[in-house]
């Protein structure tokens, strides 16, 4: 099974020539769509997204991830396989906030062209390198076959969490549809303090709120904090939009500390 995660959209063929190059090589792949509407550019997005959907696939599952502002530079070109999947993708920190979900035990940069198409275009390495790396990996061939193994692929801050005192200092990771403001602090990070309460700091503002379970443990148009379906903190606004109401967007700092 192989899945796909870019900023293509759907209205251009860029996602159907991936998709033609991968059964072409190995005409049998499960091809499945994670999302080809990431925002333009936006790696953070597409970390988010990737690693939201990630843990809800099978064992062995390879994962092609594509945003790329860097396709043709230096930039390079990895694979990490984790203990559950692979993931393919530049290294630009799209794959290693899902990678670390799952346990990274290697990290090889793609440099054997016997994976690669015979032409590279300088501007789509998701047709020409990325795809084929997906169909053979997804037809057996060894993640080590594919180049030599590095051990530091690119971690965007977006990916870590900062501790000062009893303070977690994260990023603000996406504004979903409902506008719930999600952030990179987990589940894990924020349960060790045992609050009930939490004290958030944004750049516009400072608040207290009830860490919940569920949007409706507030009245309607008021504030929650809350661990949501992907593991991770949101600001809420129960039948209302946090971000709106306190000017949040994605890259803003966050402060959470137990109240």
């Amino acid at each position: 099974m192989i899945t796909l995660t870019s900023d293509f959209g759907l209205k251009d063929p860029y996602v159907a020539e991936m998709k033609g190059v991968i059964l072409a090589i190995n005409p049998k792949a499960t091809l499945v769509d994670v999302t080809h509407e990431v925002e333009k550019f936006n790696v953070r997005m597409a970390a988010f997204m990737l690693a939201s959907a990630a843990p809800y696939f099978p064992q062995g599952a390879i994962h092609l991830a594509v945003v790329d502002p860097g396709v043709g530079t230096q930039r390079r070109a990895i694979l990490i396989q984790t203990k559950k999947s692979i993931f393919v993708g530049p290294d630009n920190g799209i794959l290693i906030l899902a990678a670390q979900n799952q346990g990274v035990e290697h990290v090889y940069q793609f440099t054997n062209r016997m994976f690669m198409l015979a032409k590279i275009s300088s501007t789509f390495h998701g047709r020409d390198i990325f795809a084929p790396a997906a169909a053979y990996l997804d037809k057996g061939i060894e993640p080590r076959e594919f180049g030599p193994e590095i051990k530091d692929p690119a971690k965007p801050e977006f990916v870590s969490v900062k501790r000062a005192n009893r303070s977690l200092i994260g990023e603000v990771m996406l504004i979903d549809g409902f506008g719930n403001i999600i952030t990179n602090i987990n589940e894990t990070d924020i349960v060790q303090n045992n609050a009930e309460k939490v004290d958030v700091d944004l750049p516009v503002i400072s608040l207290k709120l009830t860490l919940g379970k569920t949007y409706a443990e507030t009245k309607p148009k008021e504030p929650i904090a809350l661990i949501g379906s992907h593991g991770f903190v949101e600001i809420a606004l129960n039948q209302g939009n946090a971000a709106e109401k306190f000017h949040a967007k994605a890259g803003d700092k966050i402060v959470v500390r137990a109240a």
